[in-house]
């Protein structure tokens, strides 16, 4: 099997390779040229080295990386892995790390921070997947709920649980075959998450021998996590809202050079170091990193009036739960799928999956300890024994029984958590699925983009009772009333609630009994967003509408004042006309390309709304959270699946792919997927330029089926004895080179100069290969190999040729170092090497694939000789 990537229309890319680890590493590769900014970016960020070149604003991240150990709990899961997936994840990140220094040559955000890409470590997936995740469970509500009991007593400590802005969650669905028109199942939905810049999935094909999957990649990551399908068996997830974090207040005391903390049995020594994070345009900051037994301290220390710890699952146990990614690729069956997410742990997911035969599985999949109460409510004593983890839950699972429907609720994960969404998207896309049967998979847009407002009725009833209206706002409530809470884009009533809504949550938050919340709560920065009492106020509007703790607050009075601003000002535009995406980007780069048309960003739905568009409600309208993906996974016929993201497959702003699919993700439309390899489109590493002194140059990948003749001339020459082929049949040359065509870290080429061949190049990526066994690789090496074809090259020939080979590798490709390594005997090859700009090196023995050995003269031409060298030509 050839490796390959193909593409389709939409520049998804489709992977295929001759084993798995093969795979695992064009994978990387992928990621790399797709997503390089985003996925150093990441990788910079679970290190906490982001603000070297981010800036002042990255140190709040950085600090809680480094203090929440981020990078040595990754380190530690990586190394308790089973050697079979450590071997997977390190074949991935092999081809990053060999991709990555050519891919930041197109990404323009390298060069405006001036970071330079450096080699990922073996565990850097993990790392990557914790600083994406560890949030999710958001404990620093915890932190929120402290402030909530110190300023309205222990009683409130409940009163603003919602679903709220920094959680991420999804909807899902699946329609068992004997509700569908098929008679098979289709597993459908939408993960919600902030929108970023580039998208945080990726849409993607993996193939080799032993499967053949589709589904949403996390860059960075190897394999398909969340959002798969292989053709036998498909799956998707959701949030749990699982609460599997805790926060400790420590007791922690200095002794000469060392920290104690207690704990239940009296004090006992902490680890402790100190850290200096790297500040672009700054000073240095130092840090200083105490762990205790509970977990390491994220809020104070020592010399501060409290430490808090944060305790959570991967640092308690070494164990992330990747061993359950390939296993996913592999599964054939539910009863697959259900075996592969038993060693799950963080976060914590409710998971669908069908399969071909009509299997079934609906069920919660991760670590959550077994532990007090109290735990989930609030920061608790570290030195009382009644708060120690002592277990794991065993995780719920439910009977598929007609439509099952997973959107954040409490329905299935309620004994694993305290706070979960409110169930208005819950209740509509069950209403709208059962309400008939003979679904189709081609209907799934219709519940995706769902904009009925379930939430809205409490307000709209408030309203309804309002005595003593100007005309002007009992007209505007009449409107309201016969509304259709329908929260689209083109709607001017939807606007008007909404900016109702906006206009009471204000007044709430601004209340005299609720100001006491915005008094300084003392958590670091990075936590502020969930301290904000406008937020809050926000996304537990429906709670605080309804409870009797707050009855100095009339709500009626402040409802009655909202209408009133509202209904005088001048009528207002539609919904989209505030309701704008706005796609987050570490930078605050552009959207769109200077030479490219804006797309209008209006989108339609809301908060609620099964179409989960997120603003904040009291702040602005301007939408910052919604479906990171949407899919609709048919088990009839896979290829009647569908899927789209917000943006597209490419990270690179002006790409064609950086946001071709935009304009249907606003629409709610899905974009076909594509299995059969002849409708895709092979992507050709090619170069076709013309090259002063020597004439059009075209480097083309060769098909050795098609091209063996005039390769197995070249290499059987006696000019290419160094070759060591002399001896090769015909199909012992065919089989070696069909072997590299299947190799994704070797590449075979043929350069013509008008249009005749005059040359065999190769390449390969020198950490896969012997030679890297004989020198220090640096990321983005790239090795190659050049056979002249046989003849009498004119003057300068071989010099010219460096240069067209030079510009392709390095001006093209974008890789920074060419490495070479001829046969140290064959010193007019050398000598060429050496004419063509090359610095040589030390001779070196490389023990090839087939156990022989040579004596090898290395070279190297990097970007500045290679300059330097073509421009005196």
């Amino acid at each position: 099997m050839n490796a390959k990537v193909h593409r389709d229309d939409w520049g998804v890319p489709h992977l295929r390779a001759g084993d798995p680890l093969a795979l695992a590493y064009l994978q990387g590769v992928n990621a790399a040229a797709d997503r390089g900014w985003q996925i150093e970016l990441e990788r910079r960020r679970f290190l906490g080295t982001s603000a070297a070149f981010l800036g002042q604003e990255a140190v709040g991240w950085d600090t809680f990386a480094r203090q929440a150990r981020i990078d040595d709990t990754a380190q530690r899961c990586y190394q308790n892995l089973d050697d079979d997936t450590r071997e997977w994840i390190s074949a991935y990140v092999d081809g990053v790390n060999h991709a990555l220094p050519s891919a930041a040559v197109r990404a323009p955000e390298f060069a405006s921070t001036g970071l330079e890409p450096t080699e990922w470590e073996p565990w850097a997936p993990l790392g990557i997947w914790m600083a994406v995740h560890i949030l999710f469970a958001g404990f620093p509500t915890l932190l929120w709920r402290e402030q909530v009991v110190r300023n309205l007593g222990e009683g409130a400590v409940t009163l603003f649980n919602s679903e709220g802005p920094t959680t991420a969650g999804s909807n899902g669905w699946l329609i068992p075959g004997d509700l569908t028109a098929t008679g098979l199942p289709i597993i459908a939905g939408d993960p919600h998450r902030y929108i970023e810049s580039p998208n945080v999935y990726q849409q993607i094909r993996l193939s080799c021998p032993e499967y053949d999957a589709v589904g949403l990649a996390v860059p960075g990551i190897p394999g398909i996590a969340h959002f798969g399908h292989n053709g036998e068996v498909a799956w998707g997830i959701t949030n749990a809202m699982a609460s599997y974090q805790d926060l400790y207040y420590e007791q922690l005391r200095r002794s000469d050079s060392q920290v104690e903390a207690l704990g239940p049995s009296g004090w006992q020594t902490a680890s402790v170091h100190t850290e200096t994070i790297e500040v672009a345009g700054s000073d240095p900051v130092p840090i200083e990193v105490i762990e205790t037994e509970r977990g390491p301290i994220i809020v104070g220390g020592p010399d501060e009036d409290r430490a808090i710890s944060l305790c959570y699952p991967p640092r308690v146990t070494g164990r992330l739960g990747f061993e359950t990614i390939p296993k996913l690729l592999t599964a054939t069956t539910v009863a697959d799928v259900d075996r592969a997410w038993d060693t799950w742990v963080e976060p914590v997911n409710v998971v669908m999956a069908a399969d071909t035969s009509g299997g079934l599985l609906h069920r919660t999949a991760g670590l959550v300890p077994e532990r007090d109460p109290g735990n989930l409510l609030r920061v608790v004593p570290a030195w009382e024994a009644e708060h120690e983890w002592r277990g794991w839950h065993e995780l719920p699972r439910a009977t598929v029984d007609g439509v099952a429907v997973m959107a954040n609720s409490r329905e299935i994960a309620e004994p694993l958590g305290e706070e979960f969404a409110a169930p208005h998207r819950y209740l509509r896309i069950k209403e709208l699925l059962t309400s008939r049967s003979g679904w189709a998979v081609e209907e799934m847009p219709a519940i995706h983009t769902d904009t009925y407002l379930g939430s809205a009725d409490l307000l709209l009833d408030l309203l309804a009772g309002l005595p003593h209206l100007t005309p002007a706002a009992a007209e505007l409530r009449a409107q309201l009333q016969v509304w259709d809470r329908r929260m689209d884009a083109s709607s001017n009533i939807a606007s008007s609630f909404a900016a109702v809504r906006k206009a009471l949550i204000r007044r709430i938050a601004e209340h005299p009994t609720l100001a006491p919340l915005d008094q300084e709560s003392g958590c670091p920065e990075l936590f502020q967003p969930w301290m904000d009492t406008l937020t809050h106020v926000a996304f537990a509007l429906e709670n605080l509408l309804t409870t009797d703790l707050l009855p100095s607050i009339d709500f009626g009075s402040l409802a009655r004042e909202a209408l009133e601003e509202v209904a005088g000002r001048r009528p207002r535009g539609p919904w989209g006309d505030t309701h704008q995406l706005s796609p987050l980007h570490a930078l605050r780069g552009p959207l769109f390309a200077p030479d490219e048309e804006p797309i209008d960003l209006a989108l339609s739905g809301d908060h609620h709304c099964v179409m989960s568009t997120s603003p904040l409600p009291g702040l602005t309208d301007v939408c910052i959270r919604a479906s990171a993906a949407r899919f609709a996974w048919d088990l009839a016929k896979r290829e009647n699946s569908s899927w789209i993201v917000p943006l597209g497959a490419s990270g690179v702003l002006g790409d064609p792919h950086h946001h071709d699919q935009l304009p249907l993700w606003l629409r709610g439309e899905l974009a076909p997927i594509v299995t059969d390899w002849d409708k895709l489109t092979p992507k050709e590493d090619t170069f076709d330029q013309d090259i002063a002194g020597l004439g059009r140059v075209r480097i083309v990948p060769a098909q050795p089926a098609d091209d063996i003749d005039l390769i197995y001339d070249w290499v059987t020459a006696e000019r290419a004895r160094f070759w060591g082929m002399g001896d090769k049949s015909r199909a012992e040359v065919l089989a070696i080179y069909e072997f590299l065509d299947s190799l994704p870290t070797h590449h075979v080429y043929l350069v013509h100069v008008d249009d005749v061949p005059v040359a065999l190049f190769q390449t390969y990526d020198p950490g896969a290969d012997p030679v890297g066994e004989a020198y220090d690789v640096q990321p983005g090496d790239i090795g190659v190999h050049l056979l002249i074809a046989p003849g009498d090259p004119r003057p300068g020939f071989t010099g010219q040729l460096f240069v067209a080979l030079g510009t392709f590798l390095i001006g093209q490709k974008g890789h920074p170092r060419v490495v070479v390594e001829p046969d140290a005997r064959n010193t007019k090859a050398v000598t060429r090497f050496q004419r063509g700009g090359f610095t040589m090196g030390t001779e070196v023995t490389i023990t090839q694939h087939d156990g022989t050995t040579k004596p090898a003269q290395l070279g190297f031409l990097t970007r500045e000789t290679f300059k330097s060298a073509s421009s005196g030509r």
